[in-house]
């Protein structure tokens, strides 16, 4: 078993190039990551391919090169910016001789540090059994060599088979718990639906100003950083736009490329506050040269969780890093396009408020009876 440095980890990074466009992109960022989970990054390894390799996923020759740089920095962890099969996982832990983590099992790690409330915490479990269950012979590789014989039949596939009942068990139960939460929330959402109240979630790539925003709007003192994946907790607060017009607006966990489809499956209970809204603030980091490529990426998972329906307003964030006064844009037809802010300084808030009073249809969603909106999670960061 590998263990873990007295000082904390120490990677070595691997980024393969398969033709991507934006591949210097992804390399940033997978650094962002791992730093974000609490690692120290001693070096990152890049290289092309055409394809990746069935056994190493990244070559004999490279897979030398990457044992050499861990041995030379005394790196207790090799981490690739892909996904990787066990079979692979196994084998590049028996040529680097410590620990290797892949993309899913890193962004499964930061979820797993900052889910802080119940249902946060059931979901990253599920997410992370549910990765687990594929790589359970990992912890069974010192039996490999027993082929049978007097003595020696059977007692690891006994083990194995005893881990994956009582995995299985245990996701089970994480299941119905969920079904649990999934039902409240669904009772919270026809309270909104019969108080006439319009529901707008706020969705994006991670770390584009989405819980920035939604503090500056509702002052509720989400938590908020610089950070990929600052927010996994939805919380949710009723908005008073004007005198006769108010909306629930909730701050959900952002997107990434590439993620996990387990997370997404695991997290469907807090998604379904994005799949039932009214109307969806797309956050984009205007500063971003690739907030195009992340608009794209949002709007899969989107599709994925089946809310590419609903309709968007796109809230360009950051312009005070792109010099840009705060407003509305318009298309030909004179509809809104999108709204230009900064979350941080506050300019043009005051137009996406007057956006939002636009789009609002009257009078089913105006302000309705009286009615309050608290957090939708059991607890929010401090």
């Amino acid at each position: 078993m590998f263990e873990r440095h007295e000082f904390g980890d120490r990677a070595v990074v691997v980024c393969l190039d398969f033709g991507l466009a934006d591949f210097a992109e992804s390399v940033a960022e997978a650094v962002e990551l791992v730093r974000g989970a609490g690692v120290t990054v001693l070096s990152v390894i890049q290289a092309k391919r055409s394809r990746p390799d069935a056994a190493l996923f990244a070559g004999k020759g490279k897979v030398e090169e990457i044992a050499s740089e861990v041995r030379g920095l005394e790196a207790n962890v090799v981490i690739f910016n892909h996904q990787l099969s066990p079979a692979q996982q196994r084998n590049l832990e028996r040529e680097f001789q410590c620990r290797v983590v892949d993309r899913n099992s890193l962004i499964l790690d930061i979820f797993a540090q900052r889910a802080k409330s119940h249902e946060g915490k059931l979901q990253v479990e599920l997410a992370q059994l549910d990765y687990l269950s594929t790589r359970l012979v990992r912890g069974w590789t010192h039996l490999e060599r027993q082929k049978g014989g007097i003595g020696l039949r059977g007692p690891g596939e006994t083990q194995l088979e005893t881990d994956r009942r009582l995995l299985g068990k245990r996701v089970k139960l994480l299941r119905d718990r969920l079904a649990t939460v999934q039902k409240q929330r669904q009772v919270q959402r026809r309270s909104r639906s019969r108080s006439g109240v319009m529901s707008v979630s706020i969705v994006g790539y991670t770390n584009a100003g989405k819980s920035t925003l939604f503090n500056a709007l509702t002052k509720a003192g989400a938590y908020a950083a610089d950070q990929l994946f600052a927010t996994l907790d939805t919380t949710s607060r009723r908005l008073y736009l004007n005198a006769s017009c108010s909306v629930v607006l909730s701050d959900t966990v952002g997107f990434i490329r590439d993620l996990p489809h387990s997370l997404v499956a695991a997290f469907r209970a807090t998604l379904e506050e994005t799949v039932h809204a009214d109307l969806l603030l797309h956050v984009v980091d205007s500063a971003n040269d690739q907030r195009d490529r992340q608009i794209e990426d949002v709007n899969k998972v989107l599709a994925e969780i089946s809310a590419d329906g609903i309709p968007q307003l796109l809230v360009l964030n950051k312009t005070d890093l792109k010099g840009l006064p705060g407003g509305i844009e318009r298309d030909e037809n004179g509809s809104l396009h999108a709204v230009r802010v900064s979350a941080l300084t506050g300019e043009g808030l005051d137009a996406l408020r007057a956006a939002l009073v636009e789009l609002a249809p009257a009078p089913s969603f105006l302000a309705g009876p009286a009615y309050d909106i608290h957090d939708t999670s059991e607890n929010t960061w401090q």
